[in-house]
């Protein structure tokens, strides 16, 4: 009988150590997990897919991140069905924002990443889950799951999912809807490596647009010389309009100004792109990368710069918020007007 107590009893501790063992993570062990990776994390990189149906219709972009903590950054964004390639780079000598096919870049200082939530950073995602009171948790066989507020650019981006492999805590996918919950942002992680090695020219703004530009497809002059299709902003701000529409021909061919006047005056400029011969980056003394769906525009003092498929386009305003900016920039597609 004393024996079989003892297998009873030795069958029970074994139990009760499997059962623990098995037990799932809290909400607040995941949390605590993803402050250590936090601390600890000496940069990654990371493969992924984006779709943004934030436009006239989704655009699918390949994303490749390096990070090198503390301050180095390198966001690669293709689209190979419309031939449209940026990087994003940020080191010790400021932000970039380079197009690699047009040998074009934009130099400024500025905050980025830290001043907006980044769909394809992981530790900007690490810091929307830690920082809102109010996230829902729920793990399933394979993930754990939190919904956050957001601080995007794009106020429409209200909130998100992000999902985290129950394995080490790296992303999964993220997903970001409006005020409805229709989703308007989905990135899928492939690969993900942690604490990478990096060599010392990685983030070197000549050697990434040189690197770039390996079997990338450069505009012809032929290209160059074809008529500029003029686009129009599909939204409009409220008591504005269209009031004026013109062409000036200059040295470098013919750009078109157009003049949107009432309550919040702004003038749209569009030119074709043209190579640029040597890579010395525009200088913008303050200003930040943003995010257009279909394209990383610049935004500086009352202005709005981006190119996308061989267009140069232009947008000031004395009148308007950076928010109301990027909304008349992400409606430009229109080829006739209203």
């Amino acid at each position: 009988m004393r024996r079989k107590g003892l297998v009873a009893l030795f069958v029970s501790v074994i139990l009760t150590l499997v059962l623990a063992g098995c037990g799932e993570k809290t909400q607040e062990d995941i949390i605590e997990g993803l402050d250590q990776k936090l601390s600890e994390m000496t940069g990654y990189k990371t493969d992924a897919t984006m779709v943004l149906q934030t436009g006239k219709e989704p655009q699918q972009y390949d994303v490749e991140v390096w990070h090198q903590v503390e301050n180095h950054y390198r966001v690669a964004l293709k689209n190979d069905e419309k031939n449209q390639s940026q990087i994003i780079l940020r080191n010790d000598d400021g932000v970039f924002v380079l197009t690699p096919a047009l040998n074009k870049s934009f130099r400024f200082q500025s905050d980025w990443p830290k001043n907006n939530s980044q769909v394809y950073l992981y530790e900007s995602l690490i810091a929307d889950i830690l920082n809102d009171p109010d996230r829902t948790f729920q793990a399933t066989e394979d993930h754990y799951v939190f919904q956050t507020k957001t601080n995007y650019q794009n106020k429409n981006l209200n909130s998100q999912e992000i999902m985290l492999n129950k394995k080490d805590l790296t992303p999964a996918s993220v997903k970001i809807m409006n005020t409805d919950l229709q989703p308007l942002v989905q990135v899928t992680f492939s690969s993900f490596s942690m604490n990478p090695s990096f060599n010392e020219d990685d983030f070197d703004m000549e050697r990434n647009m040189t690197a770039a530009q390996m079997g990338q497809e450069v505009p012809t002059l032929a290209e160059e010389a074809s008529p500029l299709t003029v686009l129009y902003p599909m939204y409009e701000p409220q008591g504005t309009a269209l009031t004026n529409s013109e062409t000036v021909r200059t040295e470098d061919g013919e750009k078109v100004v157009l003049t949107y006047s009432g309550e919040n005056n702004f003038t749209l400029i569009q030119e074709k792109s043209r190579v640029v011969p040597a890579s010395t980056p525009m200088n913008v003394s303050s200003g930040d990368p943003v995010d257009l769906g279909f394209t990383v525009g610049v935004m500086s003092n009352g202005s709005l710069m981006w190119t996308y498929q061989g267009v140069d386009f232009y947008l000031a305003s004395n009148d308007l918020e950076a928010e109301e900016m990027m909304s008349i920039a992400r409606s430009v597609y229109g080829t006739l007007e209203k």
